[in-house]
């Protein structure tokens, strides 16, 4: 649940910060984003732990990270809402942290050996903590970036208001006149 909770906040983010949705592209994004990291590290982490010989199960670890990702949804909807850099500073070391710390300790638990640990904490702690750095700054770039890329450049549409009608019929009556007097000159 945190995951689609996650996908929604980006949803949310996209949309007060100016992003124009072309069909539904956003929401696929956000959901690969989202799932992709949850079980991507997810997977990762769980073959380092076999390596380090933690003992933690393929289970474990998707709860473990899936919970941890309550620390960025709070981050994140905070500061999609109240646009201050230092606010998301101060929010990702301390909600961001202590989500962080909460996994770094369930995986201390279940490590045997000092240098494992590090590398194992370590890993998830930078992964963990630059994933909320990546959502917040470079994740509405690099979508409007792929959106560009695949729809082309985001060009607004012409917009014609009530009074400009008889402008336009006025034209297009000109310009029917003139071809239709141009033909029967020809003729």
């Amino acid at each position: 649940m945190l995951v689609f909770t996650l996908v929604a906040i980006l949803l949310h983010g996209m949309k007060t910060s100016g992003t124009v949705i072309r069909e539904g592209t956003l929401m696929g994004t956000a959901i690969g984003t989202c799932f992709g990291y949850w079980i991507g590290v997810s997977s990762f982490i769980y073959f380092l732990a076999y390596l380090c010989n933690a003992q933690i199960t393929m289970l474990q670890m998707l709860s473990l990270l899936g919970y941890g990702l309550f620390g960025h949804c709070v981050v994140l909807f905070v500061t999609y809402s109240v646009h201050f850099h230092s606010l998301f500073y101060i929010l990702w070391l301390v909600i961001g942290g202590l989500s962080t710390l909460r996994m770094v300790a369930a995986l201390i638990s279940r490590t045997v050996g000092h240098t494992p640990r590090l590398i194992l904490c370590g890993t998830v702690a930078a992964l963990h903590m630059l994933f909320l750095l990546y959502l917040h700054f470079a994740y509405h770039k690099i979508v409007e970036g792929i959106l560009d890329t695949l729809e082309g450049p985001n060009v607004p549409p012409i917009q014609r208001v009530a009074r400009d009608i008889p402008e336009v019929s006025v034209a297009l009556v000109n310009a029917t006149v003139k071809m239709v007097g141009i033909t029967l000159q020809s003729h």
